[in-house]
């Protein structure tokens, strides 16, 4: 360890990249969330924990160093916090500023469950994480607004998103077990690099409100005071008399209005007003400025020739991957290898081959009964070949990736083939004692008669071991092997074929993604890259989701769910940089089973923008610089844009001034609408790349006197 970090470190050094040094670094980290599991480790963690931070220490690079989620962080090394909400966690000492170093955009474990699950079991729990098999987690930006305001409100002084611009796990680059390859994380940039609205852009006013008390903020730490139950405010003041203020309505169902230097203000529950002169509210957390996006993808085929827009059809030329023991560089062993330090994790498979001779007289062959293969593994998943025909498979989950199973095989008498692959689906790299994890058969393998309990344990045997597939040695993944063969009919649904296709790139400039559906489990690669694991095969749990998300009250991992009996992927990320307009590559390692003729090409597009204002918003963050009386006239504004530069809004599919309901994709008409909103709305923005229209009954009429009333529009873009 002190030789990697030293490394790292000199590397920096050497360009200069310190801010000690003139460049942009201006804050290292030691260890990663060691605090959560140091207890499993008992007296040694201590010690280690002070060597840790002695010897980055020691490593002088004139910038501070921290160390997340490590309360007995040794001086001079900051302790920082890691979680959905930091407003509360205070640094084990006063000289020490506050800093959030992860904060969860998207998904995790719950906070104080997590730290509890991990002081007292080995396993860890993927639920920070997209999981195969797993519903897909995502958290308001209402909720998230408010966790960031808050830790500004209590003392602050930087935060950062975990993540802020989510990504893609290509090539066999997944933690584990199960984690799957997308790694979107519902972040305000998603996968593919798009603004996610309106969770972007309500972040940027956020910051951009916070921007705006900086004087105050740096000037002094807060004077925090309740406004009444579950109501706070923290007031910073400037030596020269400048003023900022947080108002915060903790309450998780109850709306409140409150009286704060002699001016009243409505507070929704679980939101946070900022005050950057201590007297006009510039944001309220739960009151969301920015238009919403709804993405959509465009399906077509991969073979443009295809008889069906739907499938490819032709063009397909494949190689079945040999079941047991093909390489040269097998070898023998007695008794059963874990997987891990078998492989070095060059592949997800380990080959075990056992050849047996059973004799005419064992007693299940003469009394007609079947036999039963059972095999114990520490996971992730095995398929088991008897006699070179697939006789059953099982896989774990991210809740406990042991494989514990029984299957009815036949034997013959003489000679029976044993085949068992067993898989990995990424490894573990997290966790107290995660390096002893391990994966892969170590038994018990046994055969079990059914009916006079008859056993033989071949545990202890000599196995023969393939580390890896045939087709990996081969270099199958680049497509230029001469074994593909195309004739006389693909094979569909059989496990463990190599595919191989060619195909056009999609035209436009959209982002790009393959549609797995019709496979099983394997990996792809596109011009020899990997695009990572697919699995559209595992079904996410069907309970557990909801049709919409309250997102007052504390965010946990399992209180705002999607997909929910659906594949947990379905899309898998192919950038566009891998692409050339004519003859890609298409591999594909199959290892259950699959149609690849249903896969198709999904091109990322805009649906609809939508956008949903009241008249008590407050007014766009760029009105601020305006002078009082400017402010005093102006009203709360609607306000839409086309993504691209080259669209303009093409039509209005809703709109509706007084009481509408729902959200974006399916808003509807309340018991209050005005009658000329629609007209309005189509005058102002159609033909137009953007428009802004004023929240106000001068400017859309007044169709219920006396009730608050909102703006509610969804357009499209051409």
């Amino acid at each position: 360890m002190q030789r990697f970090t030293a490394k790292i470190v000199e590397m920096m050094k050497q360009e200069k990249l310190y801010a000690s040094q003139g460049g942009p670094i201006i804050l290292s980290q030691i260890e990663n969330e060691y605090g959560n599991i140091d207890s499993a480790y008992g007296a040694a963690a201590k010690p280690y924990i002070k060597w840790a931070a002695g010897m980055a220490i020691s490593l002088d690079t004139g910038v501070p160093w921290v160390m997340c989620q490590q309360s007995d962080a040794p001086d001079p090394i900051i302790n920082t916090c890691n979680g959905f909400y930091c407003d509360q966690f205070t640094p084990n000492s006063n000289k020490k500023p506050k800093m959030w170093t992860e904060n969860w955009s998207g998904c995790c474990f719950p906070v104080s469950n997590f730290y509890q699950f991990l002081i007292t079991s080995r396993h860890i729990p993927n639920a920070r994480f997209l999981s195969f098999g797993g519903t897909v987690p995502y958290r308001p930006v209402e909720d998230l607004a408010f966790a960031v305001a808050r830790f500004f409100q209590r003392g602050g002084t930087f935060q950062n998103y975990y993540m802020y611009h989510g990504g893609t796990n290509f090539d066999r680059t997944t933690g584990g077990p199960f984690i799957a390859t997308s790694y979107d994380y519902d972040a305000p940039i998603d996968e593919y690099g798009q603004v996610r609205q309106p969770k972007w852009g309500h972040l940027r006013d956020v910051h951009k409100a916070i921007k705006l008390c900086e004087e105050a903020l740096i000037a002094t730490d807060p004077k925090i005071s309740s406004l009444g139950p579950n109501l706070e405010a923290a007031v910073y003041k400037t030596g020269s008399g400048g003023c900022s203020a947080f108002l915060a309505n903790i309450d998780t169902k109850s709306d409140a209005t409150v009286n704060f230097n002699g001016n009243s203000y409505h507070l929704p529950a679980w939101s946070v007003s900022i005050l950057p002169d201590c007297k006009n509210v510039v944001l309220n957390t739960a009151k969301v400025n920015s238009m919403s996006v709804i993405p959509s993808f465009m399906h077509e085929s991969l073979n443009k020739n295809a008889d069906s827009t739907d499938s490819i059809g032709s063009g397909w030329s494949w190689i079945n991957e040999p079941v047991g023991i093909s390489k040269a560089s097998a070898f023998n062993k007695l008794g059963l290898l874990e997987q891990i330090n078998t492989t070095a994790d060059k592949s997800d498979y380990l080959w075990y081959s056992l050849s047996m001779n059973i004799k005419g007289d064992e007693p299940f062959l003469q009394d007609g009964s079947q036999t039963v293969l059972h095999v114990e593994s520490l996971g992730h998943g095995l398929h088991a070949f008897i006699n070179g025909k697939l006789a059953g498979s099982r896989t774990g989950n991210s809740d406990n990736a042991k494989v514990k199973v029984d299957i009815p095989i036949t034997v013959v008498p003489g000679k029976n083939t044993i085949d068992l692959l067993s898989l990995t689906v990424g490894l573990q790299n997290y966790g107290a004692f995660f390096d002893l994890s391990g994966a892969g058969i170590t038994g018990p393998v046994k055969l079990n008669g059914l009916s006079n309990g008859s056993s033989i344990d071949l545990s202890s045997q000599q196995w023969t071991y393939q580390v890896g597939l045939k087709g990996e040695d081969s270099g199958l993944r680049s497509g230029s092997s001469s074994e593909w063969v195309s004739q006389p009919a693909l094979p569909k649904n059989q496990p463990l074929i190599w595919y191989k296709t060619n195909f056009d790139a999609p035209t436009g400039n959209d982002p790009v993604a393959l549609d797995f559906m019709g496979m099983g489990k394997g990996e792809a690669w596109i011009n020899g890259q990997s695009i990572g694991r697919y699995w559209p095969a595992y079904i996410a749990s069907n309970s557990g989701c909801t049709d919409s998300c309250d997102y007052r009250g504390p965010y946990s991992a399992n209180k705002c769910r999607k997909n929910c009996g659906k594949p947990s992927q379905q899309l898998y990320h192919v950038p566009r940089s891998w692409l050339k307009p004519s003859g890609n590559i298409l591999v594909l390692f199959e290892e259950m089973g699959g149609d690849p003729t249903q896969l198709a090409f999904a091109t990322r597009k805009m649906g609809s923008l939508c956008s949903h204002v009241s008249d008590s918003h407050p007014l766009p963050m760029d009105m601020w610089g305006l002078d009082s009386k400017t402010r005093r006239a102006s009203n709360p504004t609607l306000s839409l844009s086309c993504p691209s530069p080259n669209q303009v809004i093409s039509s209005i599919k809703f709109a509706s001034f007084g009481t509408p309901l729902g959200t974006c994709g399916s808003f509807s008409h309340g018991r209050c609408s005005s009658a000329k909103a629609h007209s309005i709305v189509q005058k102002v923005c159609v033909g137009s790349t953007s428009c802004s229209i004023d929240v106000s009954t001068k400017t859309l009429g007044d169709p219920c006197k006396g009730v608050k009333k909102s703006l509610a529009v969804e357009v499209s873009c051409a």
